[in-house]
């Protein structure tokens, strides 16, 4: 009786990570849409849901650290519970990130718009897939969805890259458009942070399923 009630509790953690992961993917998505329209009313939505994922960051640590001390899970359950706490780290600073790119566009209210020469909405919906394949990849524990997030991380390098490329050109060039430009370079920076988070998450997802520890392994291929 006491492991069924055991596995209940992991069941309702993951369901609670889940869900976390599902709202934060919304502020990401949310946050790009504030930028492209410059809605300050989508900007409170963003602000609002990350006040949310920081509520839900603190009950789910909670809940797992006392699975870890009550039930001293063995194996597969105890990577389980580790990798949902780096999940939740992970998804805490994807909120933050999308938070920093609605004040990004809250400061550029009573400016002139300009058409950077940078395809944010793409760029946003690249991040938001990365962190639907890790989502998808923790709701069924397969880990080879998750290691196609990893390899998505190279694209939304290459576009911050090139976005980072044009608006430093922009602002040699246009330097009336320099507060602009820099928002920019912030926004599209905070996307490839996201787009980290989510290859993050997918690492963590490897580790609970196989019990790799997949970030150490790409450190060492990098050395």
């Amino acid at each position: 009786m006491p492991r069924i009630h055991f596995q209940q509790q992991l069941a309702e953690l993951k369901d609670k990570i889940l869900a976390m992961a599902a709202l934060a993917q919304q502020t990401v998505e949310t946050a790009v849409d504030a930028y492209i329209q410059r809605d300050e009313r989508l900007c409170q939505y963003v602000r609002d849901n990350e006040t949310a994922i920081n509520a839900a960051q603190r009950a789910l640590d909670e809940m797992a650290y006392e699975l870890l001390a009550k039930e001293q899970p063995m194996a597969i359950d105890l990577r389980f519970i580790l990798a949902v706490i780096k999940i939740n780290g992970d998804l805490e600073r994807i909120g933050d990130q999308s938070m920093n790119i609605a004040r990004r566009t809250l400061d550029m209210q009573g400016k002139e718009a300009v058409d950077l020469p940078v395809d944010f909405a793409g760029m946003g919906e690249f991040a938001g897939r990365m962190i639907r394949t890790a989502i998808q990849a923790l709701l069924e524990g397969d880990a080879q969805i998750a290691e196609s997030v990893i390899t998505m991380d190279d694209e939304i390098d290459r576009m911050n890259r090139d976005a980072q490329t044009q608006l430093i050109k922009l602002i040699q060039t246009e330097p009336e458009y320099t507060q602009q430009a820099l928002n920019g370079l912030l926004i599209s920076r905070g996307l490839e942070r996201i787009a980290d988070h989510a290859s993050n998450i997918a690492t963590d997802v490897i580790f609970w399923v196989r019990g790799a520890d997949v970030r150490h392994q790409l450190s060492m291929a990098v050395d």
